[in-house]
């Protein structure tokens, strides 16, 4: 049995006074994996709420094919129900097949062989045959057992409620009821949130096995890079959204491509701007209309002399016509990639000795129940990624580090006078009834502020300037936090998933400034992509006995 396409046309949604959608089409046909990307805010949450049916475009129309699949963000069953409920309704649909294949069997034993009646059950049993091959039915509790191992929730007992798990496992048993029902379409929404690395890695093969059409929104560039087929940037364009083939490797590709191409038109129209610009104001005056004629132009000087400033006056004439021209359609040049912006250079003085010393040094460093750290050295331009799984003490070390948090035990030296700067996964603002522009000049500083506008790192859209802080997304509040630790870089920066709330470019762009940025970097990250890239060194921390999860 083919499996029918998913098909979108020409979809807007406007909600409040912005566009979110604007004329977005898509195919999904079965067998392709598109991922959405795009800032937050881009619309693919919209789109995929739209695309399943959950919400309603201005204009525009879908095509979906029935039994398809959307992961929500909230499961859709009481906080009492259990595990065993929620594992029977994802295997209802396959058990209720079995149960029709053995009635027909039954109806076409007790039927005459030959007879309509006969022949028409016939005919059902094959329908419906195909349909369980096709949705694995025979397979389906094993597939049960498979996927609740694979996304970790192998060991929880099936009497559990759903209120008595946490977060996350909430989160996967929803994921896990979606990929038993085995649907002829899926769609999802940061699907690998609450996943580890074997978690997302089993998520990855199990949707390159799926015959039908997957259409997932996500920041996670692994990911995107293992599963997708295509991919669909979302952020504002000319032509509206860009489809890319290939994963978040090729995507990259042409986007750096894309991205060469456009330095290179810009700089050739700046040349010609100028050249124009030259012929317009200067091949105008250096042949002056009144200039006498030498000895030799003596006996046809008033014929050639006209002649020659007719040349020069059309010569003139076209140049101002395509300066004019290139003026109005001028390429604008490419946005600044993010980058620290480092304060400048203060006179060279001779090297000091004490410039090798470590800029912090921890011995015997211990938190009861979050962390225990026999020793650590930062030394000038170290770049180090902690890792470990949760609650193994990563943000309570980059709290130690930032001067934050004192550990009852241990000893923390901290060379005099060094500058920390913190990116923490829950920011709070001093003043959150200032606007994001005020509240980045006053933690700048106006003169710094005017140095590096806020506008021009590529954070925030200039729409959202004059919002209030505390009108902002946890998301937009850890981008003005980045941002302030951006424009003015401390000697030691600390950051704490840092890619969190990142659309994959800022992400890539991010990374890339780590790299050559300035000071000392501590970054705490379970991004697989950053972590498989990091060039630097690797500390791992576990989590202390009895607080793994």
């Amino acid at each position: 049995m083919s499996r029918p396409a998913l098909l979108a046309r020409d979809l807007v949604r406007t909600l409040g006074r912005r566009r979110v959608l604007d004329g977005v089409s898509l195919t999904a046909a079965p067998g392709r994996r598109i991922g959405l990307i795009g800032e937050n805010g881009a619309g693919k949450s919209t789109l995929l709420r739209i695309l399943a049916g959950v919400d309603a475009p201005d204009s525009g129309t879908v095509v979906r094919p029935a039994g398809l699949g959307y992961l929500h963000q909230e499961m859709p069953y009481e906080g009492g129900a259990s595990i065993t409920d929620v594992l029977d309704d994802a295997l209802a649909e396959s058990r209720a097949g079995l149960a029709r294949l053995d009635l027909l069997s039954r109806e076409i034993a007790a039927a005459p062989e030959g007879t309509p009646a006969h022949r028409g059950l016939l005919a059902r049993y094959a329908q419906c045959l195909e349909e369980a091959e096709e949705h694995e039915v025979w397979d389906a509790d094993r597939r049960a057992g498979l996927v609740l191992d694979g996304l970790g929730l192998g060991a929880l007992s099936h009497e559990r409620t759903l209120e008595s798990l946490s977060g996350g496992q909430r989160g996967r048993l929803a994921l896990a009821a979606l990929l038993i029902r085995l649907p002829t379409a899926l769609l999802l929404d940061e699907p690998t949130n609450h996943l580890d690395d074997e978690a997302a890695a089993f998520l990855e093969r199990r949707l390159c096995e799926m015959p039908g059409a997957v259409v997932v929104a996500g920041h996670d560039r692994a990911f995107l890079d293992a599963v997708c087929t295509d991919l669909i940037d979302l952020d504002p364009a000319v032509r509206g959204p860009v489809h890319h083939g290939g994963g978040y490797t090729a995507y990259q590709d042409q986007r750096r491509a894309a991205r060469e191409s456009w330095q290179r038109r810009f700089e050739e129209e700046e040349k010609e701007l100028a050249d124009l610009r030259g012929a317009v104001e200067v091949t105008a005056h250096r042949v002056a209309p009144d200039r006498g004629p030498r000895d030799n132009e003596k006996m046809g000087y008033g014929h050639a002399g006209g002649r020659v400033q007719n040349q020069i006056a059309r010569r003139v004439r076209n140049a101002a016509r395509r300066l004019g021209e290139l003026e109005r359609q001028r390429v604008p040049a490419p946005p600044e990639p993010l980058r620290f912006r480092t304060p400048e250079p203060e006179p060279a003085e001779s090297a000091d000795p004490a410039d090798d010393a470590p800029l912090l040094t921890l011995r015997d460093v211990r938190v009861p129940g979050r962390l225990t750290l026999e020793r650590l050295d930062l030394h000038p331009g170290h770049r180090l990624l902690v890792t470990g799984p949760n609650g193994a003490g990563k943000s309570t070390l980059l709290a130690i580090l930032a001067g934050g948090l004192v550990a009852p035990t241990g000893r923390v030296c901290r060379r005099e006078g060094l500058r920390a700067g913190l990116l923490a996964q829950d920011t709070v603002f001093e003043h959150p009834r200032r606007t994001v522009a005020q509240t980045y000049a006053l933690g700048l500083g106006e003169e710094r502020a005017e140095r590096v506008p806020l506008a021009g790192l590529g954070l925030f859209a200039a729409r959202d300037l004059d919002s209030r802080v505390d009108e902002l997304s946890a998301g937009q509040r850890r981008r003005l936090a980045l941002a302030l630790l951006v424009a003015d870089p401390p000697e030691l920066l600390l950051l704490d998933e840092p890619t969190n709330h990142l659309s994959p470019r800022l992400a890539d762009e991010l990374e890339e400034a780590l790299g050559t940025g300035p000071g000392t970097v501590v970054v705490a990250s379970h991004d697989r992509w950053l972590r498989s890239r990091w060039p630097g060194t690797e500390l791992r921390l576990e989590a202390p006995a009895g607080e793994r999860t």
